[in-house]
């Protein structure tokens, strides 16, 4: 009975110490399990997200050829095709007028009247001196003619046939003087008569009538303006010349084999661009010493007598027309002391930074002559965030546009 109890009781020790480890192999489990369970969560948290590549966007165009005309813009000045002054060529008192200040005349139309009694007077003392001349002519001629059958018969002398000839000769002569002084005095006559030298409008008269206006053109009467054709005056410098030159353009020529001619446009007072166009006609041989500039004048018709002789006014002049030019935004250009870059995007959209050679800028585009070909694709903006080689994210400008590829 003792040995039974004491063998219960063993067993019974055994079953606790066994239920015992059993307990802390548990725990320790479970705290294991916390433990890779909050460095999982740990690691979840502090780990590093991988965060996609992201590329510049910039903006992109492409590349094309279209014909350009380069013009030179300058200032000039309109005049008239002709200014005709008009002028007394006798002197006496203004008799008449007749024409009225503004209006239309035309080429001989009579304007003034200087009172001509004096020249009329001359007139007929000339025509008489010239009688006279012609009496004594006759008389001659009759004294010649009677003197040569007598100095054939030797009735008269050697002498007597001299001093007839002479006599005759004189006579001769003095009729001559006598028709050239009464034709000066008809012609001083006919410029009592005062007439218009050209057609056009005339101008404020400068000469009222009962004037006493003076000989040899020192009285001025009235002007004459003729403006249906105008010309346009203005200056360019030698550089612009030798570029002119350069281009095979020579001002004032006319080239038959160019397929253009340098043509003139003018901006008037109000801003709008006058309809018709001019021609250049002449450009002087030689440079202002002074201003370092030489004159150029162009011609305009003016049949609507909308353009004003004596107002200023902005020219155009056709300089070159550029076939199939390579015209890049002016805003695209990256300058700097060397020269002008563009960016490039290559077909991997890596852009290449490149030189270009430009020419002359039209309407905010800059023309370049070397380093870029038809079909490239250059950025327009954003290229300050750029350097060569780098890739980007090219979008056209259109939302319809492709882009780079």
């Amino acid at each position: 009975m003792n040995k039974t109890s004491d063998r219960v009781k063993r067993h019974s020790g055994i079953f606790r110490f066994g239920g015992l480890r059993h307990k802390r192999r548990l725990t320790v489990i479970i705290i294991v399990a916390v433990l890779l369970a909050g460095g999982a969560a740990v690691w979840m948290l502090t780990r590093k997200k991988a965060v996609p590549t992201s590329y510049p966007v910039v903006a992109v165009e492409p590349v094309n050829t279209s014909d350009v005309n380069i013009y030179g813009e300058y200032v000039g000045r309109i005049r008239a095709q002709q200014f005709v002054e008009v002028r007394a060529r006798v002197e006496g008192y203004l008799q008449k007028m007749f024409f009225e200040e503004g209006t239309r005349i035309k080429k001989g139309q009579t304007l003034f009247v200087i009172d001509p009694s004096l020249y009329r007077a001359r007139v007929e003392k000339a025509r008489a001196q010239l009688n006279k001349a012609k009496a004594q002519e006759q008389k001659a001629d009759r004294d010649l003619k009677r003197m040569r059958p007598l100095y054939e018969q030797n009735a008269a002398s050697q002498l007597d046939l001299d001093n007839a000839e002479a006599a005759y000769e004189s006579a001769k002569a003095e009729v001559m003087v006598a028709a050239a002084d009464l034709k000066q005095a008809e012609m001083t006559l006919g410029y009592t008569t005062v007439t218009s030298p050209a057609d056009g409008y005339i101008s404020e008269r400068s000469a009222d009538i009962g004037t006493l206006v003076g000989p040899n053109g020192k009285s001025l009467l009235a002007t004459i303006v003729n403006s249906d054709t105008v010309r346009v005056d203005f200056a360019m410098t030698s550089l612009e010349y030798l570029r002119s030159r350069s281009r095979n353009v020579r001002l004032g020529e006319r080239d038959s084999k160019r397929q253009w001619d340098p043509y003139v446009t003018i901006t008037m007072a109000d801003g709008t661009v006058y309809p018709y166009r001019g021609l250049v006609d002449f450009a002087s041989p030689q440079v202002n010493p002074t201003t370092g500039t030489f004159s150029v004048r162009a011609e305009m018709p003016n049949l609507d007598h909308i353009l004003l002789p004596g107002e200023f006014t902005k020219v155009k002049l056709l300089m070159d027309v550029r076939k199939d030019a390579i015209q890049v935004p002016a805003k695209a250009l990256d300058i700097e002391k060397g020269g002008a870059y563009v960016y490039v995007v290559r077909p991997d959209s890596v852009v290449e930074r490149r030189f270009v050679e430009t020419g002359p800028e039209v309407d905010n585009n800059m023309i370049v002559e070397r380093g870029l070909a038809a079909g490239e694709w250059i950025v327009t903006e954003g290229y300050h965030k750029l350097h060569h080689g780098m890739k980007v994210a090219p979008v056209a400008p259109h939302a319809d546009a492709k882009t780079a590829e």
